[in-house]
């Protein structure tokens, strides 16, 4: 399978399974969606990607050998965006809708053979 749609599943994997657990996080902690919530968020996807930045060029930059690190940010922001359509989510709700994004996150992980095998039946279509 081309390793640039492969790398960008595990992207996609690490985003949602990253947002999942930072509203399974708040949810078990007894947030409600509310901005304040919203703005927490987007504040830890904030320091998450300057952590990144920092991290960049240095010797635990070499050992992210998937990209994984840079995808890590757009997790919180993610979350963010969740629980701000969802802004009056109770505290369970919120967890609720962390662990439906963790579940969407787990099954593109697993449908990546599937998505492998429908990439070279195409292929195959297209060179014939």
């Amino acid at each position: 399978m081309n390793q640039r749609l492969t790398s960008a599943v595990f992207r996609l994997t690490v985003v949602l399974v990253t947002a999942g657990f930072c509203l399974v996080g708040a949810g078990g902690s007894g947030l409600a969606g509310s901005l304040a919530l919203v703005a927490a968020l987007l504040g830890l996807g904030g320091v998450a990607y300057a952590l990144v930045q920092a991290a960049a060029g240095t010797e635990l930059d070499r050992y992210d050998t998937a990209d994984v690190a840079a995808a890590v940010p757009a997790g919180p922001v993610v979350a963010a965006v969740v629980a701000l359509v969802f802004l009056d989510a109770t505290a369970g709700e919120v967890q609720a809708l962390g662990g439906l994004l963790g579940l969407a996150g787990m099954l593109n992980y697993f449908l990546r053979p599937v998505y492998q095998l429908l990439y070279s039946l195409a292929s195959r279509v297209a060179g014939a």
